[in-house]
């Protein structure tokens, strides 16, 4: 599913108007009679016992007021309160609000919170006090208006977005309407599926309003939110006359004393992912651990000091047997040291892996704050990085809650500086580019909150990568499996309390699933 931000969609419409000569009054129209259309399919009793529109003074509010012409015209009891004055109301707006009037509408101009009663007792409210371009917190008789309707215990319907979401973020702008419809127009935005602004956009339906079909091609790089069919698409099918050779051999750099978990289940993972081959390098204390852990896993192991890698003698072996692999995953398990500096260092500057695709986790993405991610951009290999909230805020220095008020710049922020694919990991994970594309995936569920799912995913994406799937590909389609083989598992297990392991052992499942 295609997604805009604020500014994509406000030059849809202008380029829709300015350069494809479609009236601007005929999107605003065909975008009132599309809400009212899905109040009418959905809530039919609901409307028989009246709907009270909201509406600001811009064109959403003239939105909702064709849509209040509309659904008047078929019977249903509809008033207007209007949070401004209507000799506020300009264009688009002021001429749906003339065409509302003279069909006998009722409209109150609310200036004060007292002015606000006639939004009780109605099937159904109609959400139009704000659009896509809020950037600012509500306060005021808007806040007032928006903690009514969420108190009224009646279906409410937003038009475009629901008040008080960002488009751009999905982030809360102090108050926000809980919508049980959201209906927008041409395309989905990011605030409509990005947390938290996306468990109040209730269900999302896209209406086609007559946007002009070219002006998108001249938006810039447009986001997706990833869903199945974004994901089927991506699977590669397999020709008769392949082998183990022809699907990778990623080398999974992980473990240290009392975490040779993490080196398991990355490799397992990578292996249940269809590469061809999985070497696991580990510290050598680790070896019976690992290997016990995985029969069809190969190993390497490393030099250490006290249950962690030697970084000098670790180098040289990898250097030894670099040109035998195909992909790199680095991180899981490692530690923080001056020994994994070194060879994380080494690793994205050494001309030996140079080209390799690398994929650099957990404890690896600590040590890469440390060095800055910048120092990524003088490798010539592909790279992931798969922060989540904590390590995305050593990595650009910023405080958590500056990174989860907007997770979509930060990710983009991260692929600017490094150059790297980035996933930010989290409820609607963000992939990101170095060229400003945004993917946002769609599977997943709370349930995953477990030890050892980021070392899963890692080594799914090494195989990926492994296999020679570019970035932001092997990103799409190893992240929406992730969370997918993990919604399967909720199925079937519960919402909460199955392992990684769980979803390791689903992943061949899911995959045949997508595929049908």
């Amino acid at each position: 599913m295609k997604l805009l931000s604020a500014v994509q969609s406000r030059e849809l419409d202008r380029l829709s108007r300015d350069k494809y000569g479609i009236a601007s009054y005929a999107l605003m129209t065909r975008a009132g009679e599309c809400v009212a259309e899905s109040i009418a399919r959905r809530w039919p009793d609901q409307i028989r016992d009246g709907v009270i529109v909201l509406a600001g003074k811009g064109n959403n509010g003239g939105d909702a007021m064709v849509a209040a012409r509309r659904l008047s015209r078929e019977g249903a009891s509809v008033r207007v309160v209007l949070l401004a004055r209507a000799a506020e109301l300009k264009g688009d707006a002021r001429r749906a609000y003339d065409e509302w009037a003279g069909v006998g509408g009722v409209t109150i101009e609310a200036a004060a919170e007292s002015q606000l009663a006639p939004i009780g007792g109605a099937g159904v409210i109609i959400d139009a006090i704000f659009g896509i371009g809020l950037n600012a917190e509500i306060g005021g008789i808007a806040r007032q208006a928006i903690e009514l309707i969420n108190h009224a215990g009646t279906r409410v319907a937003a038009v475009d977005i629901a008040s008080g979401v960002n488009a751009d973020s999905g982030a809360i702008m102090g108050a926000a309407v809980a919508a049980d419809l959201t209906v927008t127009f041409g395309a989905a935005k990011f605030g409509h599926v990005s947390y938290p602004g996306a468990a109040c956009c209730g269900e999302l339906e896209v209406a086609d309003i007559g946007f002009a079909p070219a002006a998108f091609a001249e938006l810039g790089p447009l986001g997706w939110l990833i869903e199945e069919q974004e994901a089927r698409d991506l699977i590669r099918p397999r020709k008769p006359n392949t082998h183990k050779g022809t699907y990778g051999h990623p080398l999974i750099i992980a473990g240290s004393s009392g975490k040779a978990g993490a080196a398991i289940l990355a490799s397992r993972g990578a292996l249940r992912m269809g590469a061809g081959l999985v070497t696991a390098a580990i510290p050598e204390s680790a070896l019976p651990i690992v290997a016990a852990g995985q029969p069809e896993l190969m190993t390497e192991p490393m030099a250490e000091m006290h249950g962690h890698f030697d970084a000098d003698r670790t180098i040289e072996r990898l250097a030894a047997i670099a040109a035998k692999v195909s992909a790199f995953v680095i991180g899981p398990g490692i530690g923080v040291s001056r020994d994994t500096r070194a060879i994380v260092e080494w690793l994205i500057s050494n001309s030996e892996p140079h080209n390799h695709p690398m994929v650099i986790d957990a404890d690896a993405l600590n040590v890469l704050s440390q060095l800055g991610p910048d120092r990524l951009r003088s490798r010539t290999g592909a790279t992931v990085l798969t922060p989540h909230p904590g390590e995305m805020s050593r990595l650009l220095a910023s405080s958590i809650e500056e990174i989860n008020a907007d997770r979509i710049s930060a990710a983009r922020r991260l692929a600017a500086i490094s150059g790297a694919c980035v996933l930010l990991k989290g409820n609607r994970s963000v992939i990101a580019n170095a060229a400003g594309e945004v993917c946002i995936n769609s599977s997943g569920n709370p349930g995953m909150g477990t030890p050892g799912m980021g070392d899963v995913l890692s080594g799914m994406l090494g195989a990926l990568m492994g296999q020679g799937y570019s970035p932001f590909e092997a990103l799409k389609l190893g992240v929406f499996l992730h969370g997918y083989a993990a919604d399967r598992v909720a199925a079937s297990y519960g919402p909460f309390g199955y392992i990684a392991g769980d979803l390791i052992d689903e992943l061949p499942r899911a995959i045949a699933s997508l595929l049908q």
